[in-house]
This record gives C-alpha cells, structure tokens and sequence, in this order.
C-alpha cells in the first residue's frame, strides 16, 4: 500500500520549488513512518484536497471551516485509504452537498505540506501537526446545490478567484497554495486553448 503512494509522489513532475522540496520531505516521511497514512502519527500525515471550479474557470467552491477561521477547500485525512483521488472526492461531497464532480486534470494537481495548529476537536486536544497533501482539480456545476457538514463548516460558496484574498484569513495559504493553484489553473487553461 505506502509502496504504491511513494511511487506517486516519485513520479509527480513539477517545476515548482516548494512542491519539488514538500514532494523530497514527503518521501523521506514515508520511508521513515510505516504509518503516514493514519492520523495515529501525531507528527503528521497524509491527506487529499481538492480544488474545485466552475464550468468557466472563473470561481473556486470553498467552505467556512470552523477550526481554521477562514473560507478553504476541501478536503481531509487519509486514515489508511490509499486511493487519495478518492478521499478527495469523498471529502468535497461530504463538505459541500455536490455530488458531480469532473476531473478535469489526469493526476496529482498540487503537493504541499501544510502546518496545522493545534487544536480542540470532539472535546479532545490535537496537537499541531504536518498534513502531507496531495491536491486534485474537479469542476462542477455552480447551479447544484449546496450544504454544509455543520461538524466541520459553517458556510458553502463559490468564491471568484479574483476576490478570494478578501474571503481567505489564512495568509499562508493564500499567498502560498491558493496563488499557487489559480496560477496552475491559468497555465492549465492556456494549454486547453492553445490545443483548441
């Protein structure tokens, strides 16, 4: 199992510099954590996001997440599941009530490794921690109804990529990952119309 997401991590190709050096620290985490995948490791471990746009490219669907403050993707932990595309998925319907989701890019979109603080959660303290994230890109349609998971949000909307800044009080993942990802969007998008 950890053999087949260490190959995939391997053979992601990026010419981006914290994904190139989050990719090195995600290798090393696995050869040394038979357990990366559990969130049992309190030091850190393995989760999916994804990255969810309109039909236009225009708008990102992101949550209100109730530990972190501020309007983020989705997504969540592993807990052993090897196929990280589908927790991915999983986590968004469960986050957002969408249920059609399209992937539009073959793969792993973004890598990153996150720091999460410590925090209170079901009456118990989680010490701050490493997420080892992988990122998947979904488009879905802006018309399909949405709900929230009142456990872990308390809003659900689709944000224009050009006002996320304003929405977004995580400064660290607006200005590293957030950017990162419209920016990857972009060139994505200008590789489609090129072909076309």
């Amino acid at each position: 199992m950890i053999n087949k997401i260490y190959e995939t991590i391997m053979n992601y190709q990026t010419d981006i510099e914290q994904e190139q050096r989050d990719k090195e620290e995600m290798l090393s985490f696995i050869r040394r954590n038979p357990d990366a995948l559990s969130r049992k490791n309190l030091t850190g471990h393995f989760s999916a996001s994804s990255w969810i746009v309109n039909k236009d490219h225009t708008k990102v669907l992101m949550v209100f997440h109730n530990i972190y403050k501020s309007f983020s993707w989705t997504g969540g932990h592993n807990d052993g599941e090897e196929d990280f595309l589908e927790v991915a998925k999983k986590e968004a319907r469960e986050e957002t009530g969408i249920q059609d989701l399209k992937l539009i890019y073959d793969g792993i979109f973004s890598l990153e490794s996150l720091t999460v603080d410590g925090h209170m959660k079901n009456g118990k303290y989680v010490p701050s921690h490493l997420h080892f994230n992988l990122t998947y890109l979904f488009e879905a349609d802006e018309r399909d109804p949405l709900t929230i998971k009142a456990d872990e949000n308390s809003a659900v909307m689709w944000i224009p990529l050009n006002e996320l800044d304003k929405k977004v009080n995580e400064i660290w993942m607006k200005q590293w990952i957030y950017s990162k990802l419209i920016h990857k969007l972009s060139k994505l998008d200008m590789k489609i119309n090129s072909l076309n």
